[in-house]
């Protein structure tokens, strides 16, 4: 019997276990016989849900674009496919990614087909499970940004318009259920209201970042998404790794802050070493390790839908997947929101 206990994601009768696996590190630093490995793993503990995107591998660069989801797509067509749900993510603009689409100067109809009929052949299926817009196409902060500036106002496809092109996809069999990813209080209330309105697709999902040093999402868009029935799925639980504590013990430790300095802005911020320092020193106290107090957290959240975790290698998805199981006592998260409100968002 699997120990992930799977709820319906949002208002769809889309099932969804509560932890997720992520591949963006499929095609870069992990190799497509480790990465079917990890699928594989996966899959034997009850974890059916994948989340890849159009972009991927992670960091973004022309040579790797695709490559996670060829990588996906070459064991799925080994699967059976409707026991296993698959996510995927259309780039829009803004992230000077002149390689994928000749550049994606927008989200709307004729990029937004462009994107999954590419994302339909490389993960060699006719259909997606659950189709996301990997960051809004308008201006709002993201990616370690904190602050809205209105002075960066910009063009921007309408979200009527974008979500009449999903809902397209949806009629056409192509798309099962829509989702945001990166999105703030406005937009998921633009999409929902709009979908009332007009009769067109509810978004089931949000993927946003939420971890111990990014509660940003607690702030807001907690009450809107628990009020429209959108699920969060949360990614970078171990904050790109600061909060298994491998970079303290080694600052010079193997990974992807290590091998790519400039990726990961946001935990350069002030506070995140002192952060970190606090939340290891606490799970030690507790006879867990930082890994494990950092999962557990997140997975334990009543707002969470499912986590979404990532390795670089089987040995490292061993790891963190029980992890995820780790329990919480209510004494353990009063000591956990004690030094969050000591450092609140170091790393938003």
């Amino acid at each position: 019997m699997s120990p992930f206990t799977t709820r319906p994601l949002g208002r769809s009768d889309l099932l969804v276990p509560d932890v997720c696996l992520g591949t963006m590190t499929f095609g870069e630093q992990t190799g497509e016989a480790d990465a079917h490995a990890q699928l594989d793993y996966a899959l034997a503990a009850g974890v059916n849900f994948i989340d890849t995107a159009e972009m991927y591998a992670v960091p973004a660069r022309p040579e790797t674009s695709g490559a996670s989801e060829k990588i996906v797509g070459r064991w799925l067509a080994r699967q059976q496919r409707d026991k296993v749900i698959v996510a995927t993510k259309v780039a829009g603009p803004a992230r000077s990614m002149s390689w994928i689409r000749n550049g994606p100067l927008a989200l709307d109809r004729a990029n937004i087909r462009a994107a999954i009929e590419g994302s339909l052949r490389r993960l060699q299926t006719d259909y997606i499970d659950l189709y996301q817009l990997h960051w809004p196409e308008r201006n709002q902060p993201m990616f370690g940004q904190w602050q809205f500036d209105p002075a960066g106002e910009r063009g921007a496809t309408p979200i009527r318009e974008q979500l009449e092109a999903l809902a397209e996809l949806v009629r056409e069999g192509k798309i099962r259920q829509i989702g945001v990813s990166n999105e703030h209080p406005w937009g998921i209330m633009q999409f929902t209201r709009l979908a009332d309105e007009l009769g067109l697709p509810h978004i089931v999902a949000t993927q946003n970042a939420y971890h111990l040093m990014n509660r940003v999402f607690e702030t807001g868009l907690t009450e809107v998404c628990h009020r429209e029935q959108v699920g969060l799925l949360a990614y970078s639980p171990l904050a790109f790794g600061h909060l298994s504590g491998k970079y303290l013990d080694n600052p010079a430790a193997s990974g992807r802050l290590t091998q790519w300095p400039a990726f990961g802005q946001r935990y350069t911020k002030p506070n995140v070493i002192p952060a970190v320092t606090a939340y290891v020193e606490l799970a030690r106290r507790h006879g867990l390790t930082p890994t494990q107090l950092a999962l557990g957290f997140v997975r334990s959240r009543w707002f969470v839908a499912s986590t979404i975790i990532g390795a670089s290698s089987l040995e490292q998805l061993k790891e963190t997947l029980p992890a995820t199981q780790t329990p919480i006592s209510a004494e353990l998260l009063g000591e956990i929101d004690a030094i969050h409100l000591r450092y609140t968002n170091p790393a938003p």
